[in-house]
């Protein structure tokens, strides 16, 4: 026993000092004067609190007059529409009502709708008895949770008890409309915010969003509703938490339909969200939102006048300090607007959720808007029900019980298919119109001018080669690290090979291996990490695996401020590109670009957009967006988003069209 204990004493020992000694070797290809492990991160917020501090000039000088609210409030709405995308038109909803759960006092109405042809909704209608109809209605959005709505809801059930109907739908990814599921229809993955990330990078890249696309649901939701003779249209409310609060806040800016709303357990401020703890999950971000200056009280004020209620809970991780901050915003504007009693919060001593002293208050709330009634809520049985029992379908699952069911991968690949006719008018148009496009969808207001500041940070002399240390640096940008290999036998017809390693230029450097034969070729190595990887890598643990990409906050506050990530990194190539035509040891050297990975995408739109890429090579990275489309459980989805891109064009468009030769080598 004690030579094993010794052996594996040993092992471990010995695993420590090489570890170290890989770190070590790393560090030595390290070219920028400065370690910092959240820099890039940093860079990104800068942005945010730029594009914030601009929106609160705007609201404070719209709070000075009822008209200037107004104003304020119409350019609210007015730069959502553009954001949120375009929606279908509607077709019949061929409602199916396929069961009744009687409840004390209520009965349950299982209710089948198409929100468009082929995506089947789920819902349970809570029906109030014993009382005068029409009676009034809301919806409820369901919080994140692969049940969905579950069994029952408490909240319907004391809604119903007091005299109001509620609709309960089954959002995409939940409840009875998972989409990525096995035959059986069992799940894939480990929850609804997965699924929804995953499913949401598909959306972008066709230019909407799943919070877009619950909103569409919802909003067929509420037509059903309408078209019920017990049911009042005059008075409709809306409320959710949690992520049913997110569906609330993108909801009500957009139907006047709604009378009352309440958001729960969602509502705070984007920037102090996500300098606390990035990003949230992919259905609570609309693309482009900072750049537009819109936050999340912004969606709440679009409810204005109209009665808001808002609940909080004191130790919920939805941030309470942002959602103090965004209610006496919206104070401002409902005093402003003359009716300071129409918005309330109710902050209580528990945290996430709507527990059972928010659920008083929001039917308090509801009954108070939609009834004309103070008196106090009724209590309601806390009646039971198998989920089994509930089930809206045969086998529990849409896409696996309906005859015609689309899945959300298969209605966006018809999708692609559809434009495939526009895409290619589009591209016949030139190669001008199509890199001013492109631009555009990088975020990119023209490509950069070639002013660059060249640093040296190192110089060591090596048996076969010479090696020098570059940080480059461009105005308003990220600096660019790199190390350049001068092998001993180049000469002046040498190609420089760019290396762009997504494990970063020290694993690559490490091993002399990697680039043994490209020294005795006399060919110049280029490597460098753009912004992001390597020596600017954002720690891991700032991003949670669930959302299966290495850098999703980096990528996802890089879509909210306009700058998606794939367009800043296409500048560290061009600035890379222009040191090539600038130092005095690359001049008129043809440059070779070879890329891995993530940033393979990259790679292809820089050449597209600059000559002086002579030929690319890619390994192990996607080939077409369309294989998001078809297959969302991939790794590192956000990192190649370009929002509404393939309105336009996918890679191999691009790789048919550019100037020069682009291959993938694996």
């Amino acid at each position: 026993m004690r030579k094993i204990i010794g052996f594996r004493t040993l092992c471990v020992s010995l695993g420590i000092w090489v570890g170290t000694v890989v770190v070590s070797a790393q560090g030595e290809f390290k070219a920028l004067p400065w370690s910092q492990s959240t820099a890039y991160n940093s860079y990104l917020m800068r942005d945010v609190h730029r594009q914030f501090a601009s929106r609160q000039s705007a609201i404070q000088q719209a709070f000075t007059s009822p008209a200037g609210m107004q104003e304020y409030l119409e350019g609210c709405r007015e730069r959502y529409k553009q954001i949120v995308g375009t929606f279908s038109e509607k077709e019949n909803l061929n409602v199916q009502v396929v069961g009744k759960i009687q409840g004390t006092g209520y009965h349950i109405e299982k209710i089948i709708f198409e929100s468009k042809p082929g995506r089947y909704v789920t819902a349970h209608l809570y029906m109030p008895e014993n009382t005068t109809v029409p009676v009034p209605a809301t919806l409820e959005l369901c919080g994140h949770g692969l049940n969905g709505k579950g069994s029952s809801s408490h909240a319907a059930m004391l809604m119903a008890s007091n005299g109001i109907a509620v609709l309960v739908v089954d959002p995409i990814g939940q409840g009875e409309r998972l989409q990525l599921i096995d035959r059986e229809g069992k799940p894939l993955t480990r929850g609804a915010t997965t699924e929804h990330t995953l499913l949401n990078a598909g959306f972008n890249l066709l230019g909407t969003s799943l919070a877009a696309q619950e909103y569409w649901d919802n909003h067929r939701a509420l037509d059903y509703l309408l078209t019920r003779k017990d049911i009042d249209p005059e008075r409709i409310g809306v409320y959710g938490s949690s992520g049913g609060g997110t569906q609330t806040a993108y909801y009500i800016g957009l139907d006047p339909r709604v009378k009352v709303a309440a958001i729960c357990s969602f509502f705070s401020t984007r920037e102090r969200t996500m300098e606390l703890q990035g990003p949230s999950d992919g259905c609570q971000h609309i693309p482009y939102e900072g750049r537009e200056q819109l936050e999340v009280p912004d969606f709440a004020l679009m409810m204005a006048p109209r009665p808001l209620l808002i609940l909080s809970g004191k130790y919920d991780f939805v941030d309470l300090w942002g959602a103090q901050q965004g209610f006496a915003e919206l104070q401002q504007c409902y005093k402003v607007l003359g009716v300071p009693e129409k918005v309330d919060m109710l902050t209580v001593e528990t945290g996430h959720g709507l527990g059972v002293e928010k659920r008083q208050k929001l039917v308090s709330w509801f009954k108070r808007w939609l009834k004309d009634d103070q008196s106090s809520v009724k209590k309601a049985a806390q009646d039971r029900f198998l989920l089994s029992d509930m089930f809206c379908t045969t086998r529990g699952q849409v896409n696996v019980s309906m005859p015609g069911a689309l899945s959300i991968m298969q209605e966006n690949v018809n999708q692609l298919d559809e434009w495939a006719s526009k895409r290619e008018a589009f591209l016949s148009k030139g190669k001008k119109t199509v890199q001013a496009k492109m631009l555009d969808l990088l975020g990119l207001k023209g490509l950069p001018d070639h002013k660059i500041r060249i640093e040296a940070t190192g110089h060591d002399s090596m048996r076969e080669y010479e090696q020098y240390k570059f940080q480059l640096i461009r105005e308003g940008e990220m600096p660019v690290p790199c190390i350049l290999i001068m092998p001993s036998r180049a000469n002046a017809d040498s190609p420089v090979e760019l290396r762009l390693q997504e494990e970063g230029k020290g694993t690559y450097l490490s091993e002399y291996a990697n680039f043994a034969a490209a020294l005795t070729e006399g060919k110049i190595l280029l490597l460098a990490d753009l912004r992001g990887f390597g020596e600017t890598t954002d720690p891991a643990f700032y991003t949670d695996a669930k959302y299966w990409n290495r850098e999703y906050r980096n990528a996802m506050v890089s879509m909210h401020i306009g700058r998606p990530i794939m367009g800043q990194r296409v500048v560290d190539i061009l600035t890379l590109l222009d040191f090539c035509s600038e130092h005095e040891f690359l001049k008129g050297h043809p440059v070779k670009v070879f890329a891995n990975g993530i940033y393979g995408p990259v790679a292809i739109h820089a050449a597209y957009l600059d000559e002086r890429i002579n030929s690319v090579e890619i390994k192990h990275s996607v080939k077409t967006w369309k294989e998001y489309i078809e297959r969302p459980m991939q790794w590192d989805m956000y990192s190649n988003v370009l929002y509404g891109a393939l309105k336009y064009y996918d890679l191999p468009d691009l790789i048919r069209l550019s100037n020069c030769p682009i291959c993938f080598a694996d």
